[in-house]
């Protein structure tokens, strides 16, 4: 019933993707974020306080959600053993992103299609942390490119590794972890104190589902008929080719695959951040690598599915 349930969840999120209108768990985690942050900055004034206080943050927000989920899941199994499950199959559908994440990714395709530079860059603005205003279409196709190769992890191969590896309520879990990674997880001088706690254990979070990627991700790009000798060896040469410790995984995997080159320079908000390229540049990256990186992602998602369902099975 599990391996049915999880595979369900994956197909509906394939299927619906992320209705605006829908009530979505996620979000109801980056409000308890914004609000429980609020109240601890008003009582952590100094540097060393705020430290400790987003040591609590993240207790409690992950703790929370962890035990909301549980309580939610096993309340309502226990009513109703059908009623229970239904819950655990939306919640799960939920923690899937791999179709939100194709639909941001083709609306910039869509304006990069159309010639509309301002449009393609309010779109790419919606899912980057940089600035986008002065952005030329190679440097959109690129920040598309990264992003989606980026989130392939955290958006779909993670949340699945920890739905097999304990249940709905670690995945949901994982999802606040990411979350807060995502909210409060910066190095500046805001964020740098009360983020420090969730960036790290996003990090760690985050260490073995990454480097699944560059193995399925490399897979992917030999049933696409991609260079996969060349994603498995600049995956492994470029993976340290970035800030995290994760990212740069997928993406050096993805560049491989491609045969561009991803990084390099950019702008966030007014300030120029030097970073390293990643990958070789056989040829220009354009605007059919962005569909190219969406049907890796999808793929090499798909095979995380099966591997993951093949290990739960054999020692369930």
């Amino acid at each position: 019933m599990t391996l049915v349930l999880y595979s369900t969840a994956f197909l509906l999120d394939l299927i619906l993707g992320d209705p605006h209108h829908w009530p979505h768990p996620i979000r109801w985690i980056g409000n308890s974020i914004s609000w429980v942050q609020k109240q601890l900055r008003a009582i952590c004034h100094s540097e060393p306080a705020l430290y400790i206080g987003g040591t609590v943050l993240w207790v409690v927000i992950v703790g929370m959600t962890w035990l909301i989920t549980w309580v939610v899941i096993s309340g309502l199994s226990a009513v109703n053993i059908w009623l229970g499950r239904l819950v655990e199959l939306w919640l799960a559908y939920t923690i899937l992103a791999g179709r939100c994440l194709s639909d941001a990714a083709m609306d910039v395709y869509r304006a990069l299609d159309s010639g509309s530079l301002e449009n393609s860059r309010r779109q790419l603005s919606y899912i980057v942390g940089r600035d986008t205003s002065q952005l030329n279409e190679t440097q959109i196709t690129r920040g598309v490119v990264e992003t989606v190769a980026e989130n392939t992890v955290d958006g779909v191969i993670a949340p699945l590794f920890y739905l097999f590896l304990g249940g709905v309520p670690l995945a949901m879990a994982y999802k606040a972890i990411n979350t807060l990674d995502s909210m409060v997880g910066y190095k500046n001088e805001k964020y740098k104190a009360i983020g420090c706690v969730s960036a790290r254990i996003d990090d760690l979070a985050n260490l073995i589902p990454a480097r699944f990627s560059w193995l399925l991700l490399t897979m992917a790009a030999w049933c696409l008929k991609l260079d996969a000798r060349q994603a498995f060896k600049i995956g492994w040469r470029d993976r340290y080719q970035h800030k995290s410790p994760n990212c740069g995984w997928p993406e050096a995997t993805v560049a491989g695959a491609l045969g561009v080159r991803l990084g390099g320079p950019n702008s966030y908000f007014g300030e120029l951040v030097e970073k390293p390229w990643i990958g070789d540049p056989l040829r220009e990256i354009n605007q059919q690598d962005i569909k190219l990186t969406i049907r890796l992602m999808f793929i090499a998602s798909a095979m995380a599915l099966v591997l993951f369902s093949i290990v739960y099975w054999i020692f369930h």
